[in-house]
């Protein structure tokens, strides 16, 4: 029988070859509250954003984060790509950023799929 995995998530093959269901992937987005944001910041967005910037290290060091970073531009929509075991641990992790706990940004969250990353089987 063949496992699939659930939205965002991977199948993997354990050794032996029995497929199994990696962690679920996550993308959070976090949309700013105006058009050239990161050059208007306020003082308190910018402390937001220094504990953002703290987290997100946090996160990658726990292995949980894949990448993040902000777009260029006007629109400088921040994302964070994670993984997760399910929608309500991703969403806890989204909710618990500085930068939208704060009420600085909104934050959404999205199922995702990395089908393809360097250095990833």
């Amino acid at each position: 029988m063949v496992k699939r995995p659930e939205p965002g998530g991977r199948l993997t093959h354990a050794p032996g070859g029995e497929a199994r269901c990696a962690m679920a992937e996550w993308i959070y987005f976090l949309h700013p509250p105006r058009e050239r944001f990161a050059e208007t910041m306020t003082d308190a967005e910018r402390a937001a954003f220094g504990q953002h910037f703290g987290y997100l290290e946090g996160l990658l060091a726990a292995g949980t984060l894949i990448l993040a970073g902000p777009t260029l531009g006007p629109v400088n929509t921040g994302i964070a790509v994670l993984e997760a075991p399910d929608e309500d641990a991703a969403r806890a992790v989204m909710e618990a950023d500085p930068a939208v706990a704060s009420g600085t940004v909104r934050g959404e969250l999205r199922p995702f799929r990395a089908s393809f990353l360097r250095g990833r089987d």
